[in-house]
């Protein structure tokens, strides 16, 4: 089928995809209630896995599994000053030992090339139809996936679907295990809390609420065959979430997370939850032996290293103040208290913009 006839098929078929659904035999439906427990490095809450491994599987790998990493990205400078320092660091960890990291794409969704295709591995694929994210960039997220696994060829049996403002902090390996892929649990995704809603994009008969993983897609390590088969019921939910004024409102901009974990549970696909598999800064304290920073929420302290969260700071460190370009050089490190996970990631943001050549390009 060519790229334009399932770019069809795929926008008509919002509304119908309860119709059939493909059984993945690889994935366990074992379940259990996650426990928490202290996590004695950082004085911080972790979390064991929901979907609970068969023993055969947590046996240690014996060969290696490479990843892919890819990425979606628009062509503004918000987005590309992030995606130089995310492969930036990319490069720095990749080849150390523990990595399992593979090639990388940053999939361009804006329709046309921009002026870092000769930096940055990427591939070019075409945004939604006019008016159709309502204003909702990220909505591009999944069409942007069914386009790129149509064209793409990769050698990598697994995918890493990571975001712009992603920091390797550690070598990453693949934390997938036995055909189960691995994602990071988040907080604030709660499908229980929200069960009248998902039970309009997750019907009764498929199992109880519970099957809805509390992720989003990234950071997901997923084998390509499944991302295949769910990257089409991803877009299509994230649609039809966003034409509903009730999802759209409960959801807000996390909605194409629930869209996410809706169609991988649709699937019959359950993620083993890696709590390990990133912080966020500021609530996260510590980096410790996790992979990824992910510096989504802004970091405002005073001078006496106290977090001032929701009111501008004496010393601040926020992806959104430099909406128009790439941040300067060389920024101010925060005041002494301020806790490690922040001061680890204004270092490594410096260090990449002092390497990255022509850093002041937009």
């Amino acid at each position: 089928m060519g790229r334009a006839s399932l770019s069809v098929l795929i926008l008509l078929t919002i509304g119908f995809f309860f119709a059939t659904y493909n059984l993945v035999a690889m994935i366990m439906h074992y379940r259990s209630v996650g426990k928490w427990a202290d996590d004695d490095s950082d004085g911080q809450m972790f979390l064991d896995p929901v979907t609970e491994m068969p023993e055969d599987v947590k046996k240690a790998k014996n060969t290696k599994m490479p990843f892919h990493v890819a990425l979606t990205a628009t062509d503004a400078p918000y987005s590309k000053w992030q995606c130089r320092i995310m492969y930036y660091w990319y490069k720095k960890k990749k080849d150390l030992p523990g990595s399992e990291m593979g090639g990388f794409t940053r999939i361009l969704h804006s329709g046309k090339p921009d002026n870092l295709m000769d930096e940055i591995p990427t591939t070019v694929v075409d945004p939604l139809p006019a008016g159709l994210d309502q204003g909702y960039v990220v909505l591009n997220r999944p069409w942007a996936f069914v386009q790129w696994l149509e064209k793409a060829s990769i050698e990598e049996e697994y995918i890493l679907m990571a975001e712009p403002d992603h920091v390797f902090i550690n070598p990453l390996p693949n934390l997938a295990r036995g055909g189960l892929p691995a994602a990071f649990p988040f907080f604030y995704i709660k499908p229980a809390d929200h069960e009248s809603i998902i039970r309009n994009y997750y019907p009764e008969e498929k199992g109880p609420v519970t099957n809805v993983d509390p992720i989003g897609n990234s950071p997901v390590i997923i084998k390509k065959e499944l991302l295949e088969r769910i990257a089409p019921t991803w877009m299509n939910i994230s649609l039809k979430m966003k034409k509903d004024q009730e999802t759209d409102k409960a959801f807000g901009w996390v909605l194409e997370m629930y869209a996410y974990a809706v169609a991988s549970a649709l699937h019959d696909v359950q993620h083993i939850l890696r709590k390990d598999f990133m912080v966020q800064p500021p609530w996260d304290l510590a980096t410790g032996k996790n992979f990824i920073i992910h510096y989504t929420y802004g970091c405002d302290y005073n001078l006496k290293g106290e977090l001032t969260y929701g009111k501008i700071g004496q010393w601040r460190f926020d992806k959104r103040s430099y909406l128009g370009g790439p941040m300067p050089r060389n920024l101010a490190l925060p005041p002494p208290g301020v806790p490690e996970s922040v001061v680890t990631l204004v270092k490594m943001v410096n260090e990449a913009t002092a390497n990255i050549p022509n850093w002041d390009t937009e």
